[in-house]
């Protein structure tokens, strides 16, 4: 793979329907499945425009036939073998870096994603690791795309070299698109704190986040700390239940079920465990933590959430670390297109 792999982006719904197929079957697919087998038409984008006119020309407006027959042409004739994949998932919050392994293939005609190429995965990077500006052109509206400004970049990501540590300063100048203001502002959210609440900071952190809920709350001094980062109570002395042992982690990845199990351990009967990371739990973490009723998991995307209710309540200095401002968007239209 040399430096000048075009880098194609690609999407797997807007809920992750296609995850399980990417990651499972080692292949990248696009839906649109009443085109039928692309492989028949003429390598031309009109006979591509004709199929797609044809097939969804009553369920769609006009002026999105060239934008998906673009794709679809793009997918069979232009993505190459040996071109990079950049797939962000939505259920595990990481950009799948691969390789195209195979031409163009059509499943069968009832699967929601029948238009196939295989890939070798290279390589799972948190998408905190990626600049702002690269995850704004990760996210374009479209299923399928080509990478260009910020390809180097994910050239980088795959070839396992170091990445962006600092947001670059023309991050605002890649467009805040509707649908996905929400990713971007937890990408963006996400990435700030792992930069600049690294370590024992985060729990500092994570401490004056349960204050603006309304507890009260001890941070263990930096060093040994059995597990527990955070006592947090409800009353001054910390004396009346519930009493709640938090356990931070700020690395990204996948926390497993032993580290959790180990949090667990140290809960009495009548207290309460929590264990918060800015990465994702496992299925067997999440799995234990469900058997037990005061035993909570909160995620990467789940801090987030609790940092958006109540960031209102933040002090200034954090506020200044994550610098963000109410807006209003437009609700996006169901076109009724049929993925």
């Amino acid at each position: 793979m040399g430096d000048e792999a075009v880098v194609w982006g690609i999407r797997g719904g807007r809920f992750g329907d296609a995850d399980a197929l990417f990651l499972q079957s080692d292949c990248v697919a696009l839906g649109w499945h009443k085109t039928g087998d692309l492989a028949q038409l003429s390598p031309t984008r009109e006979a591509f425009k004709d199929r797609v006119a044809v097939a969804y020309g009553g369920t769609i407006k006009a002026g999105a036939i060239p934008n998906i027959a673009g794709q679809m042409f793009r997918f069979v004739h232009e993505l190459k073998t040996g071109d990079l994949v950049a797939y962000p998932s939505k259920l595990d919050r990481q950009v799948h870096l691969g390789r195209v392994r195979s031409a163009y293939r059509y499943g069968a005609p009832e699967e929601a994603f029948p238009h196939r190429r295989a890939v070798q995965w290279l390589r799972e990077v948190p998408r905190t690791s990626f600049s702002q500006g690269a995850l704004c052109e990760l996210g374009a509206q479209m299923s399928f795309f080509q990478i260009k400004t910020y390809a180097e970049e994910f050239r980088s990501a795959a070839e396992a070299k170091a990445q962006p540590t600092e947001i670059p300063d023309n991050a605002d100048e890649a467009a805040f698109i509707a649908e996905d203001v929400e990713e971007t502002t937890q990408d963006f959210v996400l990435k700030q704190l792992a930069h600049e609440l690294k370590g024992h900071p985060l729990a500092h952190f994570v401490a004056h986040v349960l204050r603006a809920m309304g507890y009260r709350t001890r941070v263990s001094p930096e060093g040994p700390d059995r597990g527990i980062d955070i006592l947090a109570h409800k009353d001054e002395l910390g004396f009346e239940p519930p009493i709640v042992k938090v356990q931070v982690k700020s690395a990204g990845g996948t926390v497993g079920e032993p580290l959790v199990s180990a949090l667990y351990g140290t809960v009495a009967p009548a207290e309460f465990g929590l264990f918060v990371t800015l990465g994702t739990f496992s299925t067997q973490a999440r799995n234990f933590a469900n058997g037990k009723s005061n035993l909570r998991l909160i995620d990467g995307a789940g801090l987030v959430v609790l940092v958006l209710e109540h960031y209102d309540r933040l002090d200034a200095p954090y506020k200044a670390i994550i610098p963000l401002k109410r807006i209003y968007v437009p609700e996006p239209l169901d076109d009724g297109v049929a993925r």
